[in-house]
């Protein structure tokens, strides 16, 4: 049994549901669950229904965690050591791959980064290559496992935990590199594309922007992220940040609905591994009718507002 950490994610002061997937991922280790800028106490209950045994708060002896990237990393590579973790493992999310990859470089030790599964007695982790063709197997030759994993790639599964609380504060020093002023945040109330459990994409025959408002009308019905394909962003009819695919957002949702999107090969990388993918399209041809589980052949303008109108009754 490895001693392994979890660096824990938490949104509006709960714990984010593609962080339980994490936890489950180390089950039958000893999980301590990492914590930063959050009163422990406020996510106890709901980690211990996961897993965790224990469950560090970690703060800085000097400065602040969350307007400093480097001493947030610098203080969980001390937790590392104090606790003696053998791995560490978090989201693939923006906030986790920023932080795994400063602590590697702190630490000289290899990451393995967006992967869709991990082996941590074995140190061994699959990851998608080559746009999504092929998945490989690594073996981490490494004295500690980083590692982190795709949102959503694991689905969480309940398990009995102490969750007992310990704090730690960690002596280490402000590099006064990088400094956070600022965090600016998307449209209030939509989910984010990467960590979304159902994602509802536009393609080129989107038409127009104003028309993604019906993609976004179907979207809160079932709690989607609505996301595009390259060509509708390269088109106009979108922002990049809404973009699925190899030179977009990968994505990892329980239901993924493409609306009027042909399935390129590039476009299938970013969602090659959503568990049950949805085609809406009028070409009966179109490619990503051969990637698909369930299709449909029509109208996206005739199939969405009737799926919306469904799912209102």
């Amino acid at each position: 049994m490895t001693r392994t950490g979890i660096l824990i994610e938490t949104e509006n002061g709960s714990v984010k549901d593609t962080t339980l997937g994490v936890i489950t991922a180390a089950a039958g280790q000893d999980i301590y669950a990492l914590v930063l800028e959050e009163d422990p106490a406020a996510v106890q209950a709901k980690l211990a229904e996961y897993g965790v045994q224990t469950l560090v708060g970690i703060d800085a002896a000097k400065g602040d965690l969350g307007a400093s990237p480097d001493l947030a990393a610098a203080a969980v590579a001390a937790a590392l050591k104090e606790y003696d973790l053998g791995a560490l493992l978090g989201t693939a999310s923006a906030a986790g791959k920023d932080l795994f990859a400063r602590l590697a470089a702190l630490l000289d030790e290899p990451l393995a980064s967006d992967c869709v599964a991990v082996d941590i007695t074995e140190k061994r982790v699959r990851k998608s290559h080559f746009s999504g063709k092929t998945l490989a197997t690594l073996k981490i030759n490494g004295a500690v496992l980083l590692c982190t994993l795709r949102p959503n790639a694991i689905e969480p599964a309940k398990s009995v935990g102490g969750a007992e609380i310990e704090t730690f504060t960690a002596d280490v020093a402000d590099t006064g590199w990088v400094r956070v002023v600022e965090t600016k945040k998307g449209a209030a109330g939509r989910l984010d594309l990467t960590e979304a459990p159902v994602v509802i994409t536009g393609g080129r025959a989107i038409k127009a922007a104003e028309n993604y408002k019906m993609l976004e009308a179907c979207a809160d019905l079932i709690g989607a992220a609505v996301g595009a394909s390259r060509a509708a962003v390269d088109a106009g009819y979108a922002p990049h940040s809404m973009q699925v695919g190899q030179t977009g957002k990968t994505v990892s949702p329980k239901l993924y609905i493409a609306c009027g999107v042909s399935g390129a090969v590039q476009h299938f990388a970013g969602m090659k591994t959503s568990r049950v993918i949805v085609a809406i399209n009028e070409d009966k041809d179109a490619p990503i009718f051969s990637k698909c589980d369930y299709g449909i052949v029509g109208d996206i303008f005739e199939v969405v507002p009737r799926l919306t109108e469904q799912l209102k009754r």
